[in-house]
Parts: C-alpha cells; sequence; structure tokens
C-alpha cells in the first residue's frame, strides 16, 4: 500500500513538469531499466589495493595531488 502511494506521489509530480522534462524523465527510467548493472549489483572489491607499494618511497601524497590536478586540467 505504501507503496502504491509513492507511485502516485511521483506520478503526481511528474504531471507537474513541462512536456520537455517529462521527456527527460520518461529517457531516465528507460535507462535504469536497460542498464543490467543495476539489476546485478557487486560488492565491491579492493583486489589492487597495495598495488602500487612499490612506489610508496618515490611519491608523497602531495606530488600525487599535484599529478591529479594535471590531469584534471587545474
Amino acid at each position: 500500500m505504501a507503496r502504491d502511494q509513492g507511485i502516485k506521489r511521483i506520478e503526481e509530480k511528474i504531471k507537474q513538469l513541462p512536456p520537455e522534462l517529462r521527456k527527460d524523465v520518461e529517457e531516465f527510467v528507460e535507462g535504469l531499466l536497460e542498464n543490467p548493472e543495476r539489476k546485478a549489483r557487486k560488492q565491491l572489491q579492493f583486489k589492487w589495493r597495495g598495488a602500487l607499494r612499490d612506489l610508496r618511497d618515490k611519491y608523497t601524497s602531495v606530488d600525487l595531488q599535484h599529478k591529479i590536478s594535471e590531469w584534471w586540467g587545474d
């Protein structure tokens, strides 16, 4: 019953949107339904943890921050 009320609230909000935004909502929902990753979510794994251990003495955290800034174009 609460689920039906939630759906009705969403429908009412969608009805208040202009047509172009309703289309965006429709496309968003279709994307959610089509995305297979949403259906089969797995727990995040950290297999890479420790992979850069040998670089620990070569770079400081500040060095890495600067490099990341370069990559992002700041």
